[in-house]
């Protein structure tokens, strides 16, 4: 099941909640992005995994490895509109992660002014 902004708003911050950021290193530190979107950044606490490095991996044992996180731990995974996130999202899975898409993603969560940011 999907996270929607209500929720994932209410949970930054939370040691159990891994926030991976798949889109580029660019992306992430707000130097490019979509010229749709009011700000560049990201979402306050994330991690940055690209998902081009995500599929590298060739086996779950390597994709723990990069991933890391407490046991236990929830990801959730956001992209710019959900899409490879949603990708993402298929691979944590499949490496036994309990995984979850912000289909908002960056392009929601950058006009949300109550939203946690770390802009550019």
């Amino acid at each position: 099941m999907d996270i929607t902004l209500a929720e994932l708003r209410g949970r930054v911050g939370e040691e159990s909640l891994v926030l991976l950021d798949v889109r580029t290193p660019q992306e992430f530190q707000g130097v490019a992005g979509a010229p749709c979107d009011p700000t560049q950044g990201h979402i306050r606490g994330a991690r940055n995994l690209p998902l081009d490095r995500l599929l590298e991996c060739r086996s779950g044992e390597e994709v723990r490895a990069l991933v890391g996180g407490p046991p236990g731990s929830e990801i959730v995974a956001y992209c710019h509109s959900g899409s490879r996130s949603a990708f993402a999202v298929e691979v944590l899975r499949g490496a036994g992660y309990d995984a979850r898409n912000y289909p908002g993603s960056w392009h929601e969560w950058s006009r949300d002014l109550s939203s946690s940011l770390e802009q550019r």
